[in-house]
């Protein structure tokens, strides 16, 4: 691997998105030892409590508290956010210049909230082909062509349809939970100590639902646009954490 490429890199609209969303795993994969990116399609101003300035300081603390080795704000326009060929080479020539293995993009449509978070999905699903394409490196910055080998979604909970995926699984955050909450602290902009402490609540809520599903005290939930291939049954399932009563050698 060259000094520059990644293993994986995130990408969502805002600063705070990733924070939020996948946190925990991005935490968990720093401390495995992989190199890991972050990308921010917009610096998510304007915004009732944010500036420009503001904002950036508060992704770059954030990522510094996750410990990624790459941070990248593209510079798309927040609020008008659109699935366009720009927004798509924009991505694409991060992917290209990284050349990650794996590309991780929030799913779902959320009404209630930004509209933006729809429209990632659709620019992180077409960058990830443009990546690849020949013939055009013009539109890339010069880069070359790079395939991306995996696309994986974060599901956002509160999308307004259910989702359904050929395949998902869950990440054991129970040791980065606090670190993730530490990062998203950082965006002070955007949450003042009472909306702080509902998020927090939330992010325990649902990391909380979705660990235990797994057996683990907090987990984050991917899924795959395809079915996930496994060489190694054995090897690819560890042992089920669950406590008594439900493990029988537990039980006193």
């Amino acid at each position: 691997m060259s000094d520059n490429q990644l293993d994986i890199i995130f990408a969502a609209p805002h600063p705070d998105d990733l924070e939020i969303g996948c946190g925990g795993t991005i935490a968990l994969l720093v401390k495995q030892g992989y190199r890991v990116g972050m990308v921010h399609l917009t610096n998510g101003e304007p915004t009732p409590r944010g500036t420009v300035e503001k904002r950036l300081a508060e992704a770059r603390a954030a990522a510094d508290v996750l410990g990624v080795q790459v941070l990248e704000i593209l510079g798309l326009t927040n609020r008008e956010l659109m699935d366009t060929p720009a927004a798509r080479y924009a991505l694409a020539t991060v992917l290209r210049r990284y050349r990650p293995r794996i590309l991780v993009g929030m799913a779902g449509r959320t009404p209630a909230a930004s509209p933006d978070h729809y429209q990632g999905q659709l620019i992180t699903e077409a960058a990830r082909f443009y990546a690849q394409l020949t013939k055009w490196d013009d539109r890339f910055d010069g880069t070359t062509p790079y395939r991306v080998d995996h696309l994986i979604y974060r599901p956002v909970p509160i999308a307004a349809e259910p989702h359904s995926f050929h395949s998902q699984f869950v990440v054991d955050i129970s040791s980065t939970i606090e670190q993730k909450l530490q990062a998203v602290a950082c965006y002070e902009s955007q949450f003042d100590m009472t909306r702080f402490d509902r998020l927090a609540h939330y992010i325990r809520c649902n990391n909380g639902a979705e660990g235990s599903a797994c057996g683990f005290m907090y987990g984050e939930l991917y899924a795959l646009p395809r079915p996930l291939g496994i060489k190694d049954m054995v090897a690819a399932f560890s042992p089920w954490e669950v406590p008594a009563p439900f493990r029988p050698d537990l039980v006193r």
